[in-house]
This record gives C-alpha cells, sequence and structure tokens, in this order.
C-alpha cells in the first residue's frame, strides 16, 4: 500500500518522531561529549565531582590553604626572632609553632600541591580526557584533606606537637613526649602518606598507559618525563616513612622497642629511615618543578630546548641518585668512615645533573630571543635562587663544613634558597602560564 506523501511545510511521522527522540540529546559532538562529562549540578554535585580539572584544581586550592597556615606559623616564629629577648612566644610555644610550620610546608603543602598541577595537566598534555582512576583520584583528596584536618585539630585539643618537623627519637618518645601531641601527628601523617602514594600510583599509569597514539616514550613532554619520575619517587619514599612512623607509633601505644637503645632499638633507625624518604622528597618537590620550567623555557625564548635527551637522563640521574644520599644529613652522628666518604661523594655528584639543566635552560635562553614576561620572570628568579642553594648544598656535601655548619642558619638557609626559588617560583611561573 502506498502512504501519502506529506504536504509541503509539514514533516512525515518518521521525521517526527526522530525529533522527538533527539529533542532532549545535544546536537554536536561537543555538546554531547561535555554533557557525558559534566559534573553533577548542585554543591552535592560539586562535592562528587570527578573531572580531573575540577579535581585537580581542588587539591591545589587546599594546598595553598596549608601553605598560608604555614606562613602563619612561620611569622609567628619571625616576630618572636626579630628582636633578642623577646617574649612574644614562650620556648614551648616556639617549638609546637617549628613544628607545625616545617610539617605543614613538607607534607601538607609542596607535594599535594605538585600532585593536583598533574592531575589538572597531564591528561591535556598526553592527550586524554582523563586521569585512569577518577574516584581514586577523589578518594585521596579527601583522606590528604582530612588528614591535615587533623593535623591542625591539635590546636582545638591543646596538644599541638613540638618534636621538629623530623620528629628525632628519644624525643619523640612515649618518655619525652607522653601526650597526645606526638599521636595526632604520626596519625595525620600516615593519612597524608596514603593519599600521596595513591596519587603517585595513578600518575604512573596515567603516563605509561595513557598517552596518545604516536607519543612515544621519547616524544613525552619534559613535564611528563619529570613527572614520571617523580611519581616513581613518591611510591618508594613515602613508603618508608609510612613504615617508619607506623615503628614509633607501635613504640608509643604497644612497647615495642624499634627506637629505644634499651630494649635492643635504636634512635639512628628512625634517622636512617626518615632521611631515606626525607632527602628524595626534596627533589620529588623539584623534579614536577624543574618539568615547569622546561615548558615554560622555550615558549618565552621562542625556540626548542637546548639539548632534550640529556635533559631527559639528567633528570633520571636526580631521581636515581635523590635515593643514595641521603645520610648527609647525619654527618654528625658518629657513622663510619667508609659511609661518611660514600654519602659525601653521592653529595657532590647530585650537582652534575643539576647543573645540566641550569646550562640547557642558560643555553635556549642565550641562543632563543626571549620575551620577559610574568612566567618567564619567575623562571629567572627560580635559575638564580637555585643556583644558590645548589651551592650551598655542594658545600655541605664536605664533611670539615658540615660538621661546622649542622644545625645552624647556614642549613636552614640553603634549604629556603632550593625549595622558595627551586619549587615555589616554578610554582608561580606555572599558574601564570597555564
Amino acid at each position: 500500500m502506498e502512504t501519502a506523501s506529506p504536504a509541503p511545510g509539514e514533516q512525515s511521522v518518521p521525521q517526527r518522531q526522530s525529533r522527538e527522540m533527539t529533542a532532549s540529546v545535544p546536537r554536536t559532538v561537543h555538546e554531547a561529549l561535555d554533557f557525558t562529562w559534566q559534573d553533577p549540578p548542585g554543591l552535592i554535585g560539586a562535592l562528587m565531582a570527578l573531572q580531573n580539572d575540577t579535581l585537580g584544581t581542588r587539591v591545589m586550592g587546599t594546598a595553598f590553604m596549608f601553605f598560608l597556615l604555614g606562613g602563619i606559623n612561620a611569622l609567628l616564629m619571625r616576630i618572636q626572632l626579630a628582636r633578642p629577648e623577646n617574649d612574644f612566644l614562650t620556648a614551648q610555644s616556639f617549638n609546637q609553632f617549628f613544628t607545625m610550620h616545617g610539617s605543614t610546608m613538607m607534607f601538607l603543602f609542596a607535594v599535594p600541591l605538585l600532585e593536583g598541577f598533574a592531575i589538572l595537566l597531564l591528561p591535556f598534555l598526553l592527550g586524554n580526557r582523563e586521569m585512569p582512576f577518577p574516584r581514586l583520584g577523589v578518594f585521596t583528596f579527601w583522606i590528604f584533606l582530612f588528614g591535615g584536618l587533623l593535623f591542625y585539630a591539635s590546636f582545638l585539643f591543646q596538644e599541638v606537637p613540638d618534636t621538629g618537623w623530623f620528629a628525632y627519637p628519644p624525643l619523640s618518645e612515649l618518655t619525652f613526649s607522653p601526650s597526645l601531641a606526638m599521636d595526632f601527628w604520626l596519625l595525620a601523617l600516615g593519612v597524608s602518606e596514603i593519599g600521596a602514594i595513591a596519587f603517585g600510583v595513578e600518575i604512573i599509569i596515567a603516563i605509561v598507559n595513557m598517552r596518545a597514539p604516536g607519543m612515544t616514550i621519547s616524544r613525552m613532554p619534559l613535564y611528563a618525563w619529570a613527572m614520571l619520575i617523580t611519581a616513581f619517587a613518591i611510591v618508594f619514599a613515602f613508603t618508608t616513612l609510612l613504615i617508619a612512623s607506623l615503628l614509633l607509633e607501635l613504640d608509643r601505644g604497644y612497647g615495642t622497642r624499634f627506637y629505644d637503645p634499651t630494649g635492643g632499638g635504636s634512635p639512628l633507625l628512625w634517622q636512617h629511615l626518615f632521611w631515606i624518604f626525607g632527602h628524595p622528597e626534596v627533589y620529588i618537590q623539584l623534579l614536577p618543578a624543574l618539568g615547569f620550567v622546561f615548558m615554560i623555557t622555550p615558549v618565552f625564548a621562542r625556540r626548542r630546548l637546548v639539548g632534550y635527551p640529556y635533559v631527559v637522563m639528567a633528570l633520571l640521574a636526580i631521581g636515581i641518585l635523590s635515593f643514595g644520599l641521603w645520610a648527609h644529613h647525619m654527618f654528625a652522628v658518629g657513622l663510619p668512615p667508609t659511609s661518611l666518604t660514600f654519602f659525601a661523594a653521592a653529595s657532590t655528584m647530585v650537582a652534575i645533573p643539576s647543573g645540566v639543566q641550569i646550562i640547557a635552560n642558560l643555553a635556549t635562553i642565550w641562543t632563543g630571543r626571549p620575551v620577559f614576561l610574568t612566567p618567564f620572570l619567575f623562571v629567572i628568579g627560580f635559575i638564580v635562587l637555585f643556583v644558590m642553594g645548589g651551592i650551598t648544598g655542594v658545600m655541605v656535601a664536605s664533611l670539615p663544613l658540615d660538621w661546622q655548619v649542622h644545625d645552624t642558619y647556614f642549613v636552614v638557609a640553603h634549604f629556603h634558597y632550593v625549595l622558595i626559588g627551586g619549587v615555589t617560583f616554578p610554582v608561580f611561573a606555572a599558574a601564570y602560564y597555564w
């Protein structure tokens, strides 16, 4: 049977049905993707958001909040030190703010901030829409946040830790710290460590398995290289600290003697475990910052980066050597001469790949046509301050000098040159650039 043709201006039944079915569906491919990937609406939807841009921004914002808290701790200490015989803070309060400042900056600001940048940037740089495990990323954000809040909840209970951000036994053992202050520190630290390790695993999987077609490992952006090495370092270094803090909590809560020499333990065991984490931690912060610099410098120098393969090899060398020089923090504890010689040599050797990267940056700028806009000005500041921090680092690799300046403001200055010039300046450069 023949069907009547629709009159001019009218639609056939199949056309009307098709129009009705697709009325609520986005018309274009971009609208369809946005409809699929958008976060749920409202406050509840914001808390449930899984997208890498939302999550990365949230991690960075939370880390910046802890940065401000750590800065307040530092400001209070500087007020106390502004003039002699000052009674602005008691000795106990000064120790508490000293501990909270160092712990906040090392555990709650630098590494989470850089991981937030990675969550935000890596999918775009690798040619993906998302990180491999979005819900794992959300979970790790929440435990990072709760760990930080637990850490600062110690102020509410007037149980603020005061043993320094390195928590050396026996000062951190139950005999000398019988209150709950160290338990706040250890529990919050453990929670934050788990979050950092999970972030590291996700970053490794994203870079290894989720690169765009044609992006071989030898053609990756240098920021991806830096984050891949950093993520492996996070997994190994933070696991060591997690075990060390667990052993200390067992000492405090269950009577074990891992760090008690009267029971067969050793307080130096804590120092070894802590600095096996603590020195790679510096490079865990530095390597992503170097990745920022290597992405920004060619853009504003207006030429390709000089020596891409050598820069990659230098990043790998730094990541490997960072695990072989932890004991230069322990030159004054009485280690055997052979050990001292090995760690002094390793501490000097790490300056070689660091120098390669500085030379690559300088050569790129020198042979390019630089445009001195805001991100690039922060890169220039990074080069100047990081070189100063690196030179003072090589100086303390010398045993006789280290014995003289150990536990002095020389080491404090070296540390802050590296972390402010070497990490914070590139972070500001990246924030302006991206």
